[in-house]
């Protein structure tokens, strides 16, 4: 295990995830925050603009010592993100990005979802999807990690052993997932507004295909070898933070057979932040909110054989963004993969 310090600038961090990412790393042993940017905030402190014990002083981005990291998060929005990634690449410091930009692997597929063209395109082939589950060994390696979405994270885990077995009788996936108004980010609009969340439950972004579509079929069909869609309905919490994805699929019937609780607790056995529940237990946001972990139940469908029922839990601000950005760092400078985020 590596014992060093690793100094480490954050873009955007007064937004949700950057916050989150300032109270974790506090609890984390070899982590040094050596600048934390704002453009609005410059020269004020972060507890000037959050309600946190961390007087990390604002800079702005022309005024962030680069030179001085080993590792850069970007918390800023899709778009703004990728150049300032690839400035700090430019600099010497790896990269992990929590916006949008180098998720998805192509080009067009950029343009089309974020509605302009793709600032950094030359970085996208070497850019590793940061989900440690699936891609840990590339990480350890990466220069940019391109930390998922909160979403296609509880969905891919959710179906991840299914896939890794060719176990569905069809290629869809039906996933109903609803997520915390956090996820919404901390610019105020009328739907997250207390008033229009407030004793209410949402659907948003339906009857089209939703943004994090092709994020979340790239990775899934990259598993099977050959497409897989998804059908993606998400919806809005009258909660601060926490996400449940309730996912559907059919098993073929030599699939149908297995017992997938006991398969899917043999597939993450090893992996310290995916928890499958016992047979009979139904994961809540409760078991996962304010943590790392993934927390995952496995329900077959008594009454429509072939069937099986998947409960993902995350907390999307952790496991969905900023968790796993610490996670992917630890990765990638040889720390226990646990440190920080327990």
């Amino acid at each position: 295990m590596n014992d060093s310090v690793i100094h480490i600038g954050i873009f955007g961090a007064t937004g949700y995830t950057g916050a989150e990412l300032v109270r974790w790393l506090a609890r984390h042993r070899r982590a040094h925050i050596v600048f934390a940017h704002s453009e609005s905030n410059a020269g004020a402190k972060l507890s000037d603009v959050l309600p946190v014990p961390f007087d990390l002083p604002l800079v702005a981005a022309d005024d962030a010592p680069l030179h001085k990291v080993d590792v850069v998060f970007s918390c800023l929005p899709h778009g703004a993100s990728a150049s300032m990634c690839q400035r700090a690449l430019e600099a010497g410091a790896r990269v992990i990005d929590l916006s949008a930009d180098f998720r998805l692997r192509s080009t067009s597929a950029y343009a089309q979802w974020y509605a302009h063209e793709h600032p950094a395109p030359h970085l996208l082939a070497e850019a590793v999807y940061g989900l440690p589950e699936r891609y840990r060994t590339r990480i350890r390696n990466a220069r940019l990690v391109a930390n998922p979405g909160c979403y296609p994270t509880s969905i891919v885990l959710g179906v991840l052993p299914l896939l890794e077995a060719e176990a569905l009788a069809e290629p869809l996936v039906i996933a109903d997932s609803k997520s915390g108004v956090s996820g919404a980010g901390r610019k105020p609009t009328l739907s997250t507004h207390f008033v229009e969340v407030n004793e209410s439950l949402a659907p948003y972004n339906i009857g089209h295909v939703h943004r994090h579509v092709p994020e979340i079929e790239q990775e899934l069909s990259a598993v099977c070898g050959s497409a897989v869609k998804v059908w993606f309905s998400p919806h809005l919490l009258p909660i601060s933070r926490g996400m449940l994805s309730m996912i559907y699929v059919r098993l073929t019937p030599e699939a149908s057979c297995d017992h997938w609780q006991q398969r899917y607790a043999q597939r993450y056995a090893e992996e310290p932040f995916v928890r499958v529940l016992p047979q009979g237990q139904i994961s809540t946001i409760a078991h996962a909110a304010h943590t790392n972990y993934a927390v995952i139940s496995v329900h077959h469908v008594a009454d429509l054989p072939g069937c099986l029922q998947i409960v993902s839990c995350i907390d999307n601000l952790v496991k969905g963004a900023s968790g796993q950005a610490i996670q992917n760092m630890n990765l990638m400078f040889g720390f226990d993969e646990t440190e920080g985020l327990q």
